[in-house]
């Protein structure tokens, strides 16, 4: 399997791309991020676990890296996040099941589990 701190930085070099050309999309983008999964009710780093369960049941593979990451940056431990995944294999079932497995891929890359 491919690295997936590597496939992620691959997705998000051509999502920047993408955005580039939509220079006032890009701008909303930045702001509409910050608003919503900014500190409120909920920490961000439950902010960014609810979006990696999301991603996980619709199988979007740049989302899931990219929200498990900012879930990591923002303070959620391995377990945390592990639990989430079973809240989406809940949801999910076998279909977010298999994509758990870039979560653990990326736990095992960063060193958060062995």
């Amino acid at each position: 399997m491919q690295s997936q701190l590597e496939r992620r930085e691959e997705l998000f070099a051509m999502a920047k791309q993408m955005r580039a050309k939509f220079p006032e999309f890009e701008k909303n983008i930045i702001a509409n991020d910050a608003l919503v999964y900014g500190d409120g009710a909920l920490p961000q780093s439950v902010k960014r676990m609810m979006a990696m369960v999301g991603a996980l049941v619709s199988r979007c593979e740049g989302c899931i890296l990219s929200q498990t990451i900012r879930a990591i940056d923002s303070g959620a431990t391995a377990e945390e996040i592990i639990e989430a995944c079973h809240v989406a294999i809940m949801i999910g079932g076998t279909m977010a099941l298999a994509e758990s497995t870039r979560v653990l891929a990326l736990l095992k890359e960063k060193g958060m589990i062995e």
